[in-house]
């Protein structure tokens, strides 16, 4: 019988390449993958529960409950959204979300913060310095162009809010040479 599950902190393609071959060594049938969710052939009851043990050992979690999974499956959304630069939001991020997760934004923000102690809001400015560390540590563009890719309106309003998030200048940041970013599961 086919089966989904949504999983917590699975944020990346290398998360989904390690979870295929989690999957290939417990011999269980992988239908479909994506970030945060998984289609498997459960043969037996004890898939599952060597599936949860596979992948909590591994810093994963199983999520059952509804809003555990809108809260991840807002993550992800965003998170996606980040991995295409330039950012382009043709309409607010709390639209854009209302139209990939099909549900008010209010519904939507209101768990959100109540399971993440944070706004979606913070959170997405969160991982745009994430994402902003990783394009200053690649030194392919300069700040102006790091924030146009980000979509800031300035790049002054972009290194304000890069300095509140990290306490450090752009130009510090960047002459550091050291690895100051946060794994995006780990981000709230």
């Amino acid at each position: 019988m086919e089966r989904k599950i949504f999983i917590k902190n699975m944020v990346c393609n290398r998360c989904i390449m390690f979870i295929k071959t989690k999957f290939e060594k417990l011999d269980i049938e992988l239908k479909h993958i994506e970030l945060g969710a998984i289609i498997f052939e459960e043969e037996s009851e004890n898939d599952f529960e060597k599936i949860k043990t596979a992948l909590e050992e591994n810093g994963f979690e199983i999520l059952l409950g509804q809003e555990e999974k809108l809260v991840e499956q807002t993550k992800i959304t965003i998170i996606k959204l980040l991995q295409k630069l330039p950012l382009q939001l043709d309409k607010t991020l709390s639209k854009y979300l209302e139209s990939k997760l099909n549900l008010e934004y209010s519904k939507i923000s209101k768990i959100f913060s109540l399971k993440e102690h944070i706004t979606i809001e913070k959170y997405f400015i969160k991982l745009k310095i994430e994402k902003a560390k990783e394009l200053i540590q690649l030194q392919e563009n300069n700040f102006t162009e790091i924030s146009q890719q980000l979509d800031y309106s300035n790049v002054n309003h972009f290194s304000s809010q890069f300095k509140n998030e990290t306490g450090m200048s752009l130009s510090s940041y960047k002459n550091e040479q050291r690895n100051f970013r946060n794994p995006l599961d780990q981000i709230v």
